[in-house]
């Protein structure tokens, strides 16, 4: 059975960083295209960023140069570094994983992705 859990979540001041983690079991993290999504209360859950088989990174422009996806295959583990948090970072924050369609990693659109962590709580304040 395909699991994730995600971790790392919490309050910051905007500027301030957090790395979050994504757990993976019942499956091989290499094997699949991985990202990060994320959704404020009464907007449309949108991509972050995603992460392919060979470890090719793509990003949503809010957050190029601010956030760095990475993954670690050994410890089956998706990562998030998060610096320079601004208010609008503010959302739950989702690990996401499709095996297949390499249009989810390419499009980072959730429809693509067919599997999900419950989310971490992202909150910086001004």
């Amino acid at each position: 059975e395909v699991q994730l859990v995600e971790s790392g979540g919490g309050s910051v001041q905007a500027g301030g960083s957090l790395r979050l983690s994504c757990a993976a079991s019942g499956f091989t993290l290499s094997s699949y295209f991985m990202a990060w999504f994320r959704q404020a209360p009464g907007q449309e859950r949108e991509g972050v960023a995603a992460i392919d088989r060979d470890g090719r990174a793509k990003y949503a422009d809010s957050v190029k140069g601010r956030f760095t996806i990475s993954k670690d295959d050994t410890e089956n583990t998706l990562y998030l570094q998060m610096n320079g948090l601004k208010p609008e970072d503010t959302a739950m924050y989702y690990c996401a994983a499709e095996p297949h369609r390499a249009l989810a990693w390419s499009s980072l659109r959730d429809k693509y992705f067919g599997y999900w962590g419950q989310g971490t709580q992202v909150t910086v304040s001004s």
